[in-house]
């Protein structure tokens, strides 16, 4: 994957503002994913701990289809309340970091008034393109080793 900056456009902060993909990839569409554990128990301390627990949702998800955090190409990410969001984007931002590494795909951030599950903040959902079986190392790069983001894992 590459990431594409039309000419003349400021460099985008935290995302890209598109990605291509090689051909030969394995597309993963990772459904919308919100803040709680296995135990469907949402993240006690607000924004940006349902934000950090529905990353490693997706990258569990991501993970469990072969692939790993640079296989991410695309984000969209759900909040309630955006003005929240911008008070906390110092620390989403080191939140993210911390899950999925230093790679910024193509993103969209959207306010909705309201997500399925009480008292959920935020809902993460994800496209992937995968290596095709026997292509490249799984974990190499972007976020921790695989395993290590306590995501949610099969339901």
């Amino acid at each position: 994957m590459r990431t594409i900056q039309p000419e003349g456009w400021p460099r985008p902060r935290g995302y890209s503002n598109g990605v291509v993909c090689e051909p030969g990839g394995r597309l993963l569409f990772v459904a919308g994913q919100i803040g709680w554990d296995e135990h469907e128990r949402l993240a006690p301390g607000g924004l940006v701990a349902q934000f950090e627990q529905a990353l490693a949702n997706v990258a569990a998800v991501v993970f469990a289809g072969g692939g790993a955090p640079e296989h991410i190409a695309r984000l969209t990410i759900y909040v309630t309340d955006k003005r929240a969001y911008r008070a906390v984007a110092r620390e989403l931002g080191e939140a993210y970091r911390r899950v999925l590494g230093a790679r910024y795909p193509a993103m969209a951030l959207v306010q909705v008034a309201d997500l399925l599950e009480d008292g959920a903040l935020v809902e993460v959902e994800a496209t992937a393109v995968l290596p095709s079986p026997g292509e490249g190392a799984i974990g190499s790069g972007g976020g921790a080793g695989a395993g290590g983001y306590g995501g949610r894992g099969a339901r």
